[in-house]
């Protein structure tokens, strides 16, 4: 915490930012003596920064008197964009308290206040008394990430649209929860201008901007990861796989004494990766109005941080093998995790369309998720979705809030053969969905990007085209464990065998390969729906403690 002289002294103080969205909610009396308990109340000058962009395990503070101003550094000479103004009784924090990422933005006394600071590990305690509270500071902080998204804050990256590296680096910000905001050189002049002011030339492109001054040069990671723990920490258990899908749900107390890691891999789940959209209308009990994917994570996310989960991002696994009674998983960077147990929970890789065009567009206008990010790159233009399950049709309702037409091209003429008939009704009453039946899209066409896809009537034989600049293509999956052969027993399809079937009695979500388990998608036999996925991981946690236990490995 420091006394700034920048020119946040400079600007005029501002009024209050209004709560229109349950972002920016105020504490009652009783919340803010409850935090009390728990805090330390500070007076501070004006300009004091409470936080900054980058910093890792700050406090939430409480506002007790005058006001704080949230920024973000926008540019190379240190000018500050206003995200929001906090008021007494109002909380200042970042959904990266709680999920353990550096922050993105930075807080600055705009008056002399007075604050109440609650570390993170004293928070933990202060909400278990008060579950309202803990809900309360949740959602509001999911809310502000989703309004730091949409306002551009956070990470800054400039490249071309044309550019597969500029769509990797979006894909990773997007995969990650972590915000940020793209600058399209083919079209944005300030991009351009931002280039010039870095001395920094087209070809050298993608770039990430971080806090407006430190500048990453076509990167192979962005910021925000989290650091592995050190080589030499005490094995435990080992959680492989992502999202909303696997051991969603730690179980409570289970993860209180399993230590585990996470790694996050590229293979997606099946639309539910973070990020991605959910909407479990007939799906998850306690949740008829639905919920992102991306909210999803974010809350398994901070449940398991709050048990003592260590998160990895990123971390491909490529390989499983075991020595002296451990297991070891090979990562792509080089390095080894060595562990106890290992839970699956990869899910799977959609598969990809085999035609012309294909290959040069694929990376930069084809996608396999439909989630905010897509949506928000895709506002006011055209898009095409591909598959008749209820993954397309999510999609496409998804798309269709944004997009002014999104074409659902299907092989054959039922939209409710393979698509649950409730989400068919709804793609069937949309004003901007298209279903284009007895039709398969044949080519991409365009240069840099997609400008049109060709579609084939498949009874008349004739082709059209049809304009677009996205393709969303959800034609069904295949599971992503090659990087398990030779370990642990696959079915005829690829997914991971487990159960009965050994002369060794094993658990439903055990392997033959003792000690490795497996859940949701990825595994054999699985019903391949989130909230039977949530209940798997519950199970499969149970049964990794028990298998340590008796193991003695407790």
């Amino acid at each position: 915490m420091s006394t700034s002289s920048s020119s946040e002294l400079e600007v005029a103080d501002l009024p209050e930012t209004p709560d229109t969205t349950g972002a920016y909610p105020r504490l009652s009396d009783e919340q803010i003596m409850l935090l009390s308990r728990y805090g330390e109340r500070k007076s501070l000058p004006k300009g004091t920064t409470l936080f900054c962009e980058g910093d890792r395990d700050c406090g939430v503070f409480v506002v007790l008197d005058g006001r704080v101003r949230v920024v973000q550094e926008d540019s190379p000479e240190g000018a500050s964009r206003v995200l929001a103004v906090h008021g007494r009784g109002r909380f200042v924090g970042d959904l990266s308290m709680l999920t353990g990422q550096a922050v993105y933005v930075t807080a600055v006394a705009q008056t002399d206040v007075e604050v109440l600071e609650v570390v993170y590990d004293r928070l933990k305690e202060a909400v278990t008394q008060d579950q309202v509270l803990g809900d309360l500071i949740l959602r509001a902080f999911i809310l502000r990430r989703n309004i730091h998204a949409d306002l551009g804050a956070g990470l800054r990256i400039i490249g071309s649209r044309y550019s597969a590296d500029t769509r990797r680096l979006r894909d990773f910000a997007s995969r990650n929860r972590i915000p940020c905001r793209w600058d399209d050189v083919e079209e944005d002049p300030e991009a351009e201008g931002t280039l010039r002011a870095f001395g920094i030339p087209p070809d050298q492109t993608p770039v990430v901007i971080w806090k407006g001054r430190t500048v990453l040069r076509n990167p192979h990671r962005g910021a925000g990861r989290t650091p592995r723990p050190a080589s030499g920490a005490e094995p435990g258990g080992l959680r492989l796989g992502r999202g909303g899908r696997g051991p969603g749900r730690p179980g409570r107390g289970a993860l209180r004494r399993l230590r585990g890691a996470l790694d996050r891999r590229r293979g997606r789940l099946r639309h539910r990766r973070p990020g991605g959209h959910v909407v479990p209308d007939r799906e998850l009990p306690g949740v008829p109005r639905g919920i992102t994917g991306a909210e999803l994570a974010d809350r398994a996310v901070v449940q398991a941080r709050k048990f003592g989960a260590a998160f990895n991002i990123p971390g491909e696994a490529t390989s499983l093998t075991q020595s002296d009674g451990y297991h070891v998983v090979g990562l792509a960077e080089g390095e080894d995790l060595i562990t106890h147990a290992v839970l699956v929970a990869t899910g799977v890789r959609y598969r990809r369309l085999d035609i012309p065009g294909m290959d040069r567009l694929e990376g930069s206008s084809v996608y396999y998720a439909a989630t905010e990010f897509e949506a928000r790159l895709c506002r006011q233009d055209p898009v095409t979705v591909v598959g008749g399950g209820n993954s397309a049709g999510q999609a496409a309702c998804f798309l269709a809030r944004q997009s002014p037409v999104v074409n659902l091209v299907i092989r054959h003429d039922d939209l409710g053969r393979d698509m649950s008939r409730y989400l068919a009704d709804r793609v069937e009453q949309s004003p901007r969905i298209k279903v284009w039946r007895n039709s398969e899209v044949c080519e991409l066409i365009g240069d840099g990007a997609l400008h049109e896809v060709l579609l084939h009537d498949l009874r008349a034989d004739g082709r059209q085209r049809v304009a677009t600049t996205a393709l969303f293509v959800l034609i069904g999956a295949a599971p992503h464990t090659s990087w398990l052969e030779g370990m642990v027993p696959l079915d005829e399809k690829g997914f991971v065998l487990t159960g009965s079937g050994s002369e060794r009695r094993i658990g439903m979500f055990e392997t033959r390969c003792q000690g490795v388990f497996a859940v949701g998608d990825v595994r054999s036999g699985s019903v391949k729906r989130v909230a039977s996925a949530v209940g798997e991981g519950s199970v499969a946690i149970r049964q990794v403690h028990e298998f340590l236990e008796a193991a003695g490995r407790r």
